[in-house]
């Protein structure tokens, strides 16, 4: 999809607006130069910048990131959450924010910030669940999980790349070299090559990866469910209002109006409008399922604009 005209005037646009995946962005960012730039000042220095019974780590990592053992959770059970945002290898940080920069983007074309964030910490919360629960349930893991951390926030991107993904799985992008792909194969494809990683290093950052995905999946799989019912809901809330004002103010019987400025409505052509704009929105959702959002026109993008700001919640 030709999402983008340019992309560095698009980028340098979106880091000048204040949203929240642009903080999420700067707060991974943030976190990684502190813990080089305290690493930098041990070694410096000469002095230990290592835990005794872990030697492979830092202290900083040892303090924030998530670890598999259960008695070390207990000492540091802030990090469940700190982990998520925590680097130490700038390879690491750099593949994270290219994923998570260009998934949270499409993410935010169909749903809002207050998810975004919600994606991202739960998935990452249910990364480290997975983590934590692998290695004290399987056997083959008794040996490290003593000495095993879990850093980093591949669990939390992916939530939110399966998220956006089951949402508008035939939404397309173009990736360089291998051109034009729906995002429902490049779920599958990050999905297996974790599912088959697992054997071979990083067991724990695998396992993590598909908790995030599980989450980024099933949220929106309620989300689709609570959205329904929340829009007969609150239907059912607005027409409460309107009998409200009715009974406050002198109208007419079996007419409606959303202000004593406006002409009254019957209720048969509220209704018909009504259906009519329902038919709208489904045709631009089934253009944007085809060929993607690229593809919509100017009044589609402004009708589906201002019927995903009515029913937000």
């Amino acid at each position: 999809m030709n999402y983008y005209q340019n992309p560095f005037d698009e980028t340098k646009a979106f880091f000048s607006r204040k949203s929240i995946l642009q903080r999420l962005l700067l707060i991974n960012v943030a976190v990684f130069l502190l813990v080089n730039i305290i690493g930098l000042f041990f070694w410096l220095f000469k002095a230990t910048n290592h835990p005794e019974n872990i030697p492979e780590i830092s202290l900083f990592t040892y303090f924030f990131a998530v670890p598999a053992d259960f008695q070390a959770l207990i000492e540091h059970p802030w990090s469940i959450f700190t982990y998520m945002f925590l680097h130490e290898d700038f390879l690491h940080l750099l593949f994270n924010m290219i994923v998570l920069y260009f998934s949270g983007r499409i993410f935010m074309e169909y749903l809002n910030e207050r998810k975004l964030l919600t994606t991202y910490i739960l998935g990452g919360i249910t990364g480290a669940v997975f983590y934590i629960s692998a290695f004290n349930f399987f056997p083959v893991f008794n040996e490290t999980k003593e000495v095993s951390v879990a850093l980093g926030a591949s669990a939390s991107v992916l939530a939110i790349l399966i998220a956006v993904a089951t949402y508008v799985p035939d939404y397309s992008v173009i990736l360089l070299l291998f051109g034009r792909i729906k995002l429902k194969y490049l779920a599958l494809i990050f999905i297996l090559i974790d599912v088959l990683s697992i054997k071979q290093g990083n067991a724990g950052g695998h396992i993590a990866h598909l908790g995030g995905a599980f989450w980024g999946f099933f949220y929106i799989i309620i989300l689709k469910q609570t959205n329904f019912f929340a829009f007969d809901f609150g239907r059912l809330l607005n027409i409460n209002r309107l009998k409200k004002i009715f009974n406050s103010e002198k109208h007419t019987p079996g007419y409606t109006s959303t202000t004593t400025s406006e002409r009254p409505i019957p209720d048969e052509e509220y209704n018909f409008q009504k259906r009519k704009d329902q038919e709208k929105i489904d045709r631009i959702l089934e253009k944007i399922s085809k060929s993607g959002y690229g593809s919509l026109s100017k009044d589609d993008k402004e009708l589906l604009f201002k019927s995903s700001t009515k029913n937000q919640h």
